[in-house]
């Protein structure tokens, strides 16, 4: 059941270009393409009609945004991604204009978007060089992301897994606001329940808390409710395997 409320106004060009797709385009091009753009507000706890993501293509402004997987028979859940203000979606429908078999969920309490037909977003990648220029590498990106999702469920464990998901959201969401001095002291990740993290990394949350607990026992982590607090960034790192550079 979708809870979408659809608020009547055009976007402005300013949301428009929070878009990684839309915020180098010139400015008079901006102006054409936001006129087509409505703004939509979303609650938590509510799944969007199926049927919106093969008409409308969505950008998110506000808030978090989970699209995940289930298997009915199990009722095992995978989530593919976690989108940020400027994320799009569905770019796989707006590739092939085909249904996409996922469930899209806030993780806050409201989230914004807005919104453009999806047939009129197709027809601006073909007719704006500039908007294609910026588009296909959006999507080599987004590729990318699930090429590392795939290979890392098959080719590392778990506590590798969540070490990785931890150092990309760290620096995805740049949440880190004190003194530069004081930068590898402390870190956030805010907002994801274990059963969440679980889904992240294709495991159970009993696994994920457990690993967390461990954690917290060596004072690598402090953690409240749904806040992970990283004290010891450097030993996330040796877990995760990886170089700083590397996280994308």
């Amino acid at each position: 059941m979708s809870s979408i409320v659809h608020v009547p106004r055009v976007a402005s060009s300013l949301l428009v270009k929070q878009s990684p797709l839309f915020a180098s385009l010139p400015e008079e091009l901006i102006q054409e393409i936001a006129r087509h753009f409505h703004l939509i507000k979303w609650k938590k706890g509510s799944y969007i009609n199926p049927d919106n993501l093969m008409i409308q293509f969505y950008f998110l402004q506000e808030g978090q945004l989970e699209m995940k997987r289930n298997n009915p028979d199990t009722g095992r859940e995978v989530t593919l991604d976690m989108l940020y203000p400027g994320d799009s979606f569905e770019i796989v429908t707006l590739l092939d204009g085909r249904p996409h078999d996922v469930i899209l969920e806030p993780i806050t309490s409201s989230i914004q978007l807005i919104s453009v037909p999806m047939k009129m977003m197709r027809k601006w990648i073909w007719t704006y060089p500039e908007l294609n220029k910026q588009f296909l590498p959006y999507l080599a990106h987004k590729m990318r992301e699930q090429e590392d999702l795939a290979s890392s469920f098959v080719l590392h464990d778990m506590t590798t897994r969540l070490s990785r998901l931890i150092l990309k959201h760290i620096y995805k969401s740049r949440s880190y606001t004190g003194k530069k001095e004081d930068e590898q002291k402390t870190h956030l990740i805010n907002g994801f329940s274990d059963e969440t993290l679980a889904r992240m990394v294709g495991s159970v949350r009993q696994v994920v808390n457990k690993q967390l607990q461990y954690w917290r026992s060596q004072g690598i982590i402090n953690k409240k409710r749904n806040q992970i607090i990283i004290n010891d960034l450097d030993a996330i790192q040796k877990e995760a395997n990886i170089l700083q550079s590397d996280i994308r």
